[in-house]
């Protein structure tokens, strides 16, 4: 079961990378990627919502809305759950580090509708049968971690090439969009697709 835990954990962080494989969560990944250190907070509280949202959602659906015949109700609960967790990590972040609340602006509770934590919720109730709460909390920790790394990959990309001469008319967004394909192409060496 630990091998098993292990693999899905790489799987969901790098082969089956959430934003560079699978192309949710795009918002917050163009939107908060200019610094290391903004994007480095959007992970953490990336992190926190995904992991602790996947084992609430995967809780809930095993113990009211399976025995209950309420499967249909799923995605209003889990985005219920989401949402109080959004609010908990942005209630925290004005208390404890202001700063960073501010720079991370409206993409904060942003998180809510991420398509990205949404998604993974779904995803771990349809595909984890056996052992599901281990298996969704891994996948959940697994895929927040590649978001995290990607978008802090982003954003040490996007400082480097905020001090290179580029092109006028591949300036702003058109260069981001260039380097987001051509990091998923990367991420697609993990699967071994060339």
């Amino acid at each position: 079961m630990f091998v098993k835990c292990i693999l899905v954990l790489l799987s969901a962080a790098l082969v089956n990378n959430v934003i560079l494989s699978q192309f949710l969560g795009l918002c917050p990944f163009l939107g908060v990627s200019k610094q290391v250190e903004t994007a480095a907070g959007m992970g953490a509280a990336v992190i926190f919502v995904i992991t602790i949202a996947s084992a609430v959602c995967s809780a809930i659906y095993l113990a009211i809305l399976v025995p209950l015949d309420l499967t249909y109700l799923n995605t209003i609960v889990f985005i219920l759950v989401i949402a109080c967790l959004v609010q908990l990590v942005e209630m925290v972040l004005k208390k404890m580090i202001p700063s960073l609340y501010q720079a991370l602006g409206i993409y904060l509770p942003l998180i809510t509708t991420n398509c990205a934590v949404l998604g993974i919720a779904l995803n771990n109730v349809q595909n984890y049968t056996e052992h599901v709460m281990l298996y969704s909390i891994v996948n959940g920790l697994g895929a927040s971690i590649g978001f995290t790394i990607s978008i802090v990959l982003m954003a040490g990309i996007r400082e480097r090439i905020a001090t290179n001469d580029i092109t006028r008319s591949f300036r702003g967004m058109p260069i981001v969009l260039v380097t987001a394909g051509l990091m998923a192409i990367a991420f697609c060496g993990f699967s071994g697709v060339i």
